[in-house]
């Protein structure tokens, strides 16, 4: 086993240390030897396929001996300490740090895929290596898929087609992106998967022929021209065809170009010179040619590409490239590695890995999980257009970009003062679609007031939407935190006493601690947007001041708060800036019918996973109720044949009002325990009441907004574990 390893290293690779590359193999090996994969066969071959995947790319020493040892520290009972001490701390970072990418606690399926990208995103900025190794790691799984069963295959495979593919593709390593494109294609897709591998076969031979007529032709005149070249048939890759089919809606038939064929020679003039034969030989298709040579691509990648009309009529791709720039399309980073044979390229690799730079810049700036994994999936594979600057630097943007997307790839300040753009000289609108090769240039003012918020639907670079949404919470922000400084200075004021004075030193670490603020900042834009009232908050710095002790929060205090939070969240759900009521989604299914206006009743507030039942009332559609409501079994003796069938239809992410009751010992801090939870469980607070009962007993009532009913079972059961706390429940009418 480990030969075929040493023999892909002497093939491909420069200055390996084979005995260290030994001693990794026979450490991985009693690590993993009592361990076997899903197929039945020694664990031992997984990690010794990485290490040749990573082999065939040309890497160190250091990422193949990490290879071997991918799944050490993860699977077995050595740890990081283990491997330093055996092979250095660079292979144990290495390892460490594809171990870490695989150990995440997750929520949601949209938030898995999130921190599992951001996490790679930031190994990759601090070692591009940890990812090439993941990347070779999921190769293999993708190659033994079928080992795993079927749900599994479909996940792993919608994975690879959504996260995996796209980072090869970025990285330049199309070699890879190609085979996990196939490969996943082959699961999600079975059917259409085998019914184009079979129509392709039928037509094999043919299209060889044709090729090689081709081949021969052009060795012929590139001969002739004294080019020397090297001229080979490439077919397009399984997955490439089913889009180019599903996007166009076309049938194999009438797909021409199958085959590209590639031509290699050995500097940029030959690449030239032989496009200018084979535009001699074969009429090119005109708006079908690209030069990535002048312009290449983010991912390093260059190359003459150019659609001709060829013999008997059909078109065909040719491409045409150095033999250095055909290591790097097939290898990407890995064929500019800057640790190879000592050299360090920092300055170059850096500028190569700008894109890398941008997007960690924009998904630190991205909460929302689903907006950051299509966001993250349009940025790597986008089509892309590449226009210049007045003094001619080229700019590479997503394809459909405007002059605004244009002006904040420049500068954030220089799409914050955009006015106007002109193209080629001439005054365009700011929503026109920027054309590879155009001049662009940014009109600004220094009196422009900021972005226009209709601007988010205009972009298409999540650069920039990801700046205008900066711009408008800060500036949203800076005037609450202006407006709520007024209001505590003035109520500091009215109490006789110096706000600035009085709130700092422990006094003021003391506040921000209890209310989780960072800075005062905070805590005016908190005042100055409802959430705390400012009375309340000098009154406790007052006080505080004047014996100097620690004030906690009375049992009002928290309800006072909690619930001039929920009535501001309130009012922000039913009213927009312009005072317009948002649409909202139920999400629930009348049988029978559609696009029925739908209400939850209040009396009951049913949430998704609960039984529900409709009741048709005059003029406000259909109400809908949970099948244990007392209301319901009124209704349905009055009124029977009021009475629909309801379901719950696809889950959203909507909201949904659900009331609970507690019963429990009126104690010390019991409150502020149910809050804690709330706050955990990220659960939005409607409003809370609370009271004592005879005998010291407390009955609290709790409106909260939640997703599902097992988002509800999870908080109530939380709640029932809190000490003194003996009943826990959903009210009903």
């Amino acid at each position: 086993m480990l030969e075929n390893l040493m023999d892909k290293i002497n093939k491909n690779c420069n200055n390996v240390d084979k005995e260290l590359v030994q001693k990794a193999y026979n450490f991985a090996y009693n690590a993993h030897k009592d361990q076997k994969r899903e197929s039945g066969e020694p664990y031992i071959i997984h990690p010794l396929e990485v290490a040749c995947i990573l082999a065939d790319m040309g890497m160190d020493t250091s990422t193949i001996v990490a290879g071997l040892l991918h799944d050490v520290i993860e699977d077995t009972c050595y740890n990081y300490e283990d491997i330093k001490k055996e092979f250095g701390s660079e292979v144990a970072e290495l390892v460490q740090g594809v171990t870490k990418l695989g150990k995440i606690q997750y929520k949601t399926k949209e938030e898995q895929q999130a921190d599992n990208v951001r996490k790679m995103l930031l190994a990759m900025a601090k070692d591009v290596r940890v990812i090439l190794i993941k990347l070779a790691d999921r190769l293999h799984n993708m190659r033994t898929l079928k080992y795993m069963p079927v749900e599994k295959q479909k996940e792993k495979a919608k994975e690879t087609l959504d996260i995996y593919a796209p980072l090869a593709h970025r990285l330049g390593i199309s070699k890879i992106k190609w085979e996990l494109e196939d490969l996943s294609f082959r699961y999600i897709h079975q059917n259409e998967y085998y019914d184009l591998v079979k129509m392709i076969a039928e037509k094999r031979v043919e299209r060889e022929n044709y090729i090689q007529m081709i081949i021969k032709q052009l060795k012929e005149s590139l001969q002739k021209a004294g080019i020397e070249s090297d001229i080979d048939g490439r077919p397009k890759h399984f997955y490439s065809i089913y889009r180019k089919m599903v996007n166009k809606n076309k049938t194999l038939d009438q797909i021409f170009d199958l085959t590209a064929v590639r031509i290699l020679v050995d500097t940029v003039k030959d690449c030239y010179a032989a496009l200018g034969i084979v535009h001699t030989m074969y009429k090119p298709i005109p708006g079908r040619f690209k030069d990535y040579i002048a312009m290449p691509k983010p991912n390093m990648y260059q190359s003459l590409h150019s659609t001709v009309i060829g013999p008997q009529g059909k078109p065909f791709e040719i491409q045409i490239r150095t033999f250095e720039m055909h290591k790097t399309a097939e290898y990407g980073i890995a064929a500019h590695w800057k640790y190879k044979e000592g050299k360090s390229t920092e300055n170059n690799m850096d500028l190569k890995m700008t894109w890398l730079r941008e997007m960690l810049e924009w998904q630190r700036e991205t909460s929302d999980a689903t907006e950051f994994m299509e966001g993250f999936k349009i940025d790597l594979f986008s089509d892309e257009v590449f226009v210049f600057t007045p003094k001619g630097v080229v700019i590479n943007l997503p394809s459909d970009s405007t002059p605004i997307d244009f002006a904040y790839k420049i500068h954030t300040d220089i799409g914050n003062r955009c006015i106007g753009g002109k193209v080629n000289n001439k005054m365009v609108p700011l929503d026109y679609h920027l054309k590879t090769g155009e001049i662009v240039e940014i009109i600004t003012s220094p009196t422009a007031k900021g972005p226009n918020i209709d601007w988010i639907n205009i972009v298409k670079s999540n650069q920039a939407k990801s700046k205008i949404k900066a711009w408008f919470k800060k500036a949203k922000r800076e005037e609450n935190t202006s407006k709520g400084k007024d209001l505590l200075e003035k109520e500091a004021k009215k109490q006789g006493y110096n706000f600035g004075e009085i709130a700092k030193g422990e006094i003021l670490n003391g506040l921000l601690k209890k209310y989780n603020f960072n800075s005062i900042e905070d805590l005016y834009a908190s005042v100055g947007v409802g959430d705390l009232i400012s009375s309340n908050i000098v009154t406790k710095i007052r006080e505080q001041y004047e014996n100097g002790n620690k004030i906690p929060l009375s049992t009002q205090d928290i309800i006072n708060n909690a619930n001039s939070k929920s009535i501001k969240q309130n009012e922000n759900k039913n009213g927009n800036k312009n005072g317009k009521k948002k649409n909202s989604s139920p999400g629930v299914i009348v049988k029978g019918a559609s696009n029925v206006l739908v209400r939850f009743s209040k009396c009951c507030n049913p949430v998704p996973g609960d039984e529900i039942i409709g009741y048709i009332t005059k003029g406000r559609g259909v109400s809908i109720h949970r099948k244990d409501c007392k209301n319901v079994s009124l209704l349905m003796e009055n009124a029977e044949n009021k009475i629909v069938e309801v379901s719950w239809g696809t889950e959203n992410s909507g909201a949904y009002i659900a009331e609970i009751q507690l019963k429990a010992e009126d104690r010390d801090g019991l409150l502020a325990e149910i809050m804690d939870i709330i706050t955990q469980t990220k659960t939005n607070l409607y409003s809370i009441n609370a009271k004592t009962t005879k005998g010291k007993n407390a009955l609290i009532n709790i409106k909260l907004k939640i997703h599902n009913v097992e988002h509800l079972k999870d908080l109530m059961k939380r709640m029932k574990k809190l000490n003194g706390v003996s009943e826990v429940y959903r009210t009903k009418n």
